[in-house]
């Protein structure tokens, strides 16, 4: 639905013109990374030109890398008028204080469960800093369809869902689109128990602040730490 929609030129959101009439911001951030994760630049300047007193200034981001991300950053701060290099000499410094080398596990990110879809943009950076094989998608570009037989074929040795703008509580229910599948238990991932769910919504899908604690929490699932919700993963149970 979301395909046919965006072939025939339409958007799958929509721009309250009154509510913005209302705030009269001063400055609107939008992104043109995705139409289907986002409200699209053009609807934001649909709705914006000419038509608030505020005129404000539209910042739009594109992120496909962790370089993106922290440009976006320093794109918004030089928007309103503050520097980002504080911040981003702190990010930068985390995410150096919690890189990892060495342990080299074969990761399957999923994005997407029902068509499949990898995980694209930053993820493939992150697995790598966190010390994995990136089997799926690659770094700054955008997330790739994939087949289940591509992924039975590779046989990765951790496989973590992460739904794009799903929470741990949205994606355990769709899990079956995986588990059900055949060949499904004589995966590598599944008998060593190692398949997540990861919220994807807070931390792998959100081209932001919080990329460090997704590359901890990458490092943590690669060295089988013990997942709670809270920690933003979970594991899987091994198929009776």
């Amino acid at each position: 639905m979301v395909k046919q929609s965006l072939r025939d030129a339409l958007s799958i959101y929509e721009v309250f013109d009154d509510v913005l009439q209302e705030l009269q911001p001063t400055h609107i951030i939008t992104q043109t990374q995705c139409e289907v994760c986002a409200v699209s630049l053009r609807d934001v300047e649909r709705s914006v030109a000419s038509r608030l007193k505020s005129c404000p200034k539209i910042v739009a981001l594109a992120p496909n890398s962790l370089a993106d991300i922290w440009d976006d950053f320093r794109r918004v701060a030089d928007a309103v008028g503050v520097s980002a290099e504080p911040a981003l000499n702190r990010l930068v410094s985390r995410t150096a204080a919690v890189t990892r080398q060495g342990l080299r596990p074969r990761v399957a990110c999923i994005e997407w469960l029902e068509p499949l879809m990898a995980a694209g943009n930053w993820v493939p950076e992150l697995v790598e800093l966190a010390g994995g094989e990136n089997l799926f998608g690659k770094a700054g570009e955008h997330s790739p369809w994939m087949t289940w037989e591509e992924l039975v074929k590779a046989d990765p040795d951790i496989i973590i869902a992460m739904p794009c703008g799903f929470s741990i509580e949205r994606t355990l229910p769709e899990m079956h689109w995986l588990t059900d599948r055949p060949g499904y238990s004589k995966l590598s991932a599944v008998r060593n128990e190692s398949v997540y769910a990861a919220d994807g919504n807070q931390y792998f899908n959100r081209p932001g602040p919080r990329v460090v604690e997704s590359l901890q929490i990458l490092i943590d699932i690669f060295n089988g730490s013990t997942s709670k919700h809270s920690d933003g993963f979970v594991k899987l149970p091994v198929p009776s």
